[in-house]
């Protein structure tokens, strides 16, 4: 009996955090209650989001949490087959294609690059979305190993430009989602040439020159 209602349970929370994911892509974190989640995921009771999952923050983290396995796990993969002396492409494509894999396997539709583009654009949401992310291993790795090949660079451009190539990586991945789902054309024909490309174009920007102040 005890292990019927655990079922339950652990099916209801997955519930929730499939529907809060998608009800976040859709219309922001900020825009859709803990309520609004319960009652679109058809629970009768409307605290459901707070007792099977938490506070607005810990839904946030636990819709996170819940790829971050499959993302993890391609990105150790990729570290594992690194050459001996990785280049600024090699690290980057450590940083992107565990991602960008990720989403191509959710299929047509899914939501979390969409879900991630919202968590970011609000200042709470973004620093647990970020901190979860140095939570792995991995990535913490990659991103180390990136900062140790790019050049030398005033540490308000290094900055700006880690900012701008995460807002590249999120907003593209959520803009390519989003045409999946509504079937129109993207720049890409693939997710695989879709990281091709932003792993190009964070090459450029990492080692783009710096205008000096006049």
């Amino acid at each position: 009996m005890k292990a019927a209602r655990s079922d339950r349970g652990s099916q209801t929370r997955e519930l929730l955090l499939l529907t809060a994911e998608r009800l976040f892509a859709e219309y922001g974190v900020e825009g859709v209650s803990n309520r609004q989640v319960s009652e679109s995921a058809g629970q009768s009771n409307n605290f459901a989001v707070g007792y099977h999952v938490g506070s607005k923050e810990d839904l946030v983290v636990a819709i996170v949490r819940r790829h971050a396995e499959s993302i993890e796990r391609r990105c150790a993969e990729m570290v594992a087959r690194l050459p001996a002396v990785p280049a600024l492409r090699d690290w980057l494509s450590c940083l992107v294609r565990p991602a960008v894999e990720h989403l191509a396997s959710l299929g047509v539709p899914s939501w979390y690059a969409r879900f991630i583009a919202q968590a970011m654009t609000h200042p709470t949401y973004r620093r647990l979305v970020v901190d979860e992310a140095f939570a792995s291993r991995s990535f913490r790795h990659c991103h180390e190993g990136m900062f140790r090949l790019v050049p030398q660079l005033p540490e308000e451009v290094r900055r700006e430009r880690d900012d701008m190539g995460r807002l590249m990586l999120v907003h593209m991945c959520a803009e390519r989602e989003r045409a999946l789902q509504e079937g129109m054309a993207s720049p890409h024909s693939t997710w695989e040439a879709t990281a091709t490309g932003l792993v190009d174009a964070l090459v450029g920007l990492w080692l783009a020159p710096v205008t000096a102040p006049r």
